[in-house]
């Protein structure tokens, strides 16, 4: 573990670290006798140890957000297990801080199933006709009592077949504009009404997959927010989701740590050129490192707002790059593919298997968490503050929109 993620962020108040250090001295006196991963990672989340910036009771300190590292660093210290996020991507990168957002106490409950990876989550939010303008969703939910019914398809969700609960967003309201019908649910995956399938994608396995619901049952106590308002839940789910993929790598972290790790190992196919290219990216990548710091710093008093795009676009440009350079770097050696067989992983990595999976698979880089083109409309609106697109369909009601 490099220095960066043992320091204390300036800023930050004495009180908060020995909040911290308090918690984890307590938790490895709780956990002492455990021998279960899963029990010790319970016990974290009960002594504010997952996510420290959330509140108490609910898997937090209350402390600044820029104390993770610092507490990780620090439960790694005393010889506590800690679970991997990436088993639980969409859980710990955008349910969990929409549901402390937005969830019922009832709601924030699950919040410690998130975080012993009890309940793997996955992204009901793309479909056919709605990519880009993820307003367009036309997936339907109507109220039957206590309970809505879902009827729709939805599209790239990835790790669906591993799922236990979606996070989702649905038309409730075909009368308004588009931005106005829309309702935020958390559903059950592994009910009756709900199908699967695989997309089989260029790196030859299916992580992505379609997803079919026919009147598929989620009570109202399962919506989160209040009707109508699932965009405004939405967004809080794709900002702090662009600020996952795009900042917090510690140094040579993520693909250039793997590129960098490969130049080192061999001389075969070095040169003056490539040296000079990696140089640059190196450069790129530690400018998004301590921006991610910085944003992250910034975004500890409050939730994650559009200025998390900036990452993104970064990390993602930055990584194909990386991936391309990964396999000129490695000449011949570079194109080797271990597997074409189509798969459906429990988890991934876009830092794993071999140079021709990665240099496939960051092909996605531009596309998850928003397109790259719209991410540069929301810096270009609402961080620079130009004037925005010009939308016929703005006021129009969803039911009357050309599709």
């Amino acid at each position: 573990m490099s220095s960066s993620d043992t320091a204390v962020p300036s800023g930050d108040t004495t009180a908060d670290t020995e909040a911290i250090d308090a918690a984890v001295s307590a938790a490895a006196a709780a956990a002492r006798d455990l021998t279960d991963d899963a029990a010790v990672w319970g016990v974290l989340y009960d002594h504010g140890l997952a996510w420290v910036d959330f509140p108490r009771g609910s898997g937090g300190l209350g402390v600044s957000g820029s104390l993770r590292g610092y507490a990780r660093a620090a439960i790694e210290g005393a010889g506590l297990s800690q679970p991997d996020p990436g088993r639980n991507t969409i859980g710990f990168g955008m349910a969990a801080p929409t549901i402390v957002v937005h969830g019922t106490d009832d709601q924030r409950k699950l919040l410690r199933d998130i975080f012993t990876l009890d309940r793997i989550f996955c992204q009901l939010f793309s479909e056919p006709g709605a990519g880009s303008d993820l307003a367009a969703v036309a997936t339907r939910a109507v109220r039957d009592g206590d309970d809505w019914r879902v009827t729709g398809q939805k599209v790239w969700t990835s790790g669906a077949q591993n799922a236990d609960i979606a996070i989702l967003v649905t038309r409730t309201d075909p009368d308004v504009p588009k931005h106005k019908g829309l309702t935020y649910f958390l559903i059950d995956m592994k009910q009756p009404g709900i199908e699967t399938r695989g997309l089989r994608q260029i790196t030859g396995e299916s992580e992505f997959n379609e997803v079919f619901l026919d009147d598929a049952v989620v009570p109202d106590s399962r919506r989160l927010g209040e009707v109508g308002e699932g965009w405004r839940v939405a967004n809080t789910t794709l900002n702090s989701e662009r600020v996952s993929i795009g900042s917090g790598a510690p140094r040579e972290g993520g693909m250039i740590g793997v590129v960098a790790s490969a130049w080192r190992s061999s001389t075969k196919y070095r040169s003056p050129v490539l040296r000079d290219e990696l140089l640059g990216h190196w450069v790129d990548a530690e400018v998004q490192r301590t921006s991610g710091v910085l944003l992250n710093q910034k975004l500890a008093a409050g939730r994650p707002g559009p200025e998390g795009s900036g990452a993104k676009v970064s990390f993602s440009r930055t990584a194909q790059a990386l991936s391309d350079l990964d396999l000129r770097m490695r000449g011949v050696d570079g194109l080797r593919y271990d597997s074409w067989e189509d798969r459906r992983p429990t988890d991934y990595s876009m830092t794993g298997r071999n140079p021709v999976y990665r240099y496939l698979r960051a092909k996605g880089n531009s596309i998850e968490g928003g397109t790259t083109e719209i991410i540069l409309n929301i810096i270009a609106e609402k961080v620079l503050g130009l004037p925005g697109e010009h939308r016929t369909d703005k006021d129009v009601p969803f039911k009357d929109m050309p599709r």
